[in-house]
């Protein structure tokens, strides 16, 4: 009979952020694969926990893939970690998750910190919709084009940057994105905990003329801007919805769109374009 594959969330800095399951599965399988074990092994070390461990990362996920999941096919229980927070999320994880679930394995997440997550529930931008990057490109120029592809996005936007890179990052975001408002998350859960909130120009400035920061950064910038509706008064929601439509925009987009700009509910806005609609 076939293992299991568990995907456990571990902490993202602060050792106390992991939950009694998590413990308990750690304990209990039969091997545990890390992006790094001598990082794992510290958190393992704190509980308790003497299960074996076993490499897992970007340089040998594709071999380590077919060797774990022919161990979880035998019958070993495996759980699968990252360095940090949920695996899978930036992080390596994926090739093993996605063999496992093609080879009918059973794979049960064990849910716990994510930087994504514990970000923006502090960092008072909408959470209603956000979209997570992961992280940028290195090289300039392919920043600056995926930047533009994010530019009508009407979401949070969410990044993992280096502390290297951050400032020109933050420099490129303000020239194409606009100068929307953004918060640096930094070291979250760690003892040196930072949050910076402010215009991107304001963080490029900051950032430009300070030390380069140390430590795990997420970036998160307001969605995109909504211009001052250019219809009248008497613009109704369907006239508003057709214009969009006009412009490219899909029906959604531009109902929902058209909600905003009018201060309506979608349900509202919805409910006024059938009305409106059923009239002519």
């Amino acid at each position: 009979m076939a293992g299991t594959l568990f995907v456990v969330a571990t902490p993202i800095g602060n050792l106390g952020d992991i939950t009694y399951r998590a413990v308990q599965i750690l304990n209990q399988v039969n091997l545990i694969a890390c992006e790094d074990t001598r990082h794992t092994h510290k958190l393992l070390q704190h509980y308790g926990i003497n299960t074996k461990t076993i490499s897992y990362h970007e340089h040998n996920e594709q071999q380590r893939t077919h060797e774990l999941l022919e161990r979880i096919l035998n019958g070993a229980d495996v759980a699968l970690v990252s360095d940090a927070g949920t695996p899978t999320i930036s992080d390596p994880g994926f090739r093993i998750v996605q063999a496992a679930a093609l080879s009918g394995v059973t794979v049960i997440p064990i849910p716990g910190p994510s930087a994504v997550i514990t970000a923006l529930t502090v960092a008072g931008l909408p959470t209603d919709e956000f979209l997570f990057v992961g992280f940028l490109p290195s090289k300039a120029t392919a920043r600056r084009n995926k930047l533009k592809q994010l530019v009508s996005i009407e979401a949070t936007l969410i990044f993992y940057e280096a502390p290297h890179r951050l400032a020109a990052t933050l420099k490129d975001a303000a020239s194409i994105l606009g100068d929307r408002l953004a918060v640096v998350a930094r070291e979250l859960t760690k003892l040196h905990e930072q949050l910076r909130r402010g215009q991107l120009s304001e963080l490029t400035q900051h950032y430009e003329s300070e030390e380069t920061p140390r430590g795990e950064i997420v970036l998160l910038v307001d969605r995109n801007a909504i211009e001052p509706a250019t219809t009248t008064v008497q613009s109704t929601v369907a006239d508003l919805v057709a214009r969009l439509e006009s412009e490219g925009m899909d029906h959604r987009l531009a109902l929902k769109r058209a909600a905003r700009e009018l201060g309506l509910s979608r349900a509202e806005a919805y409910r006024q374009m059938l009305s409106e609609r059923n009239k002519n």
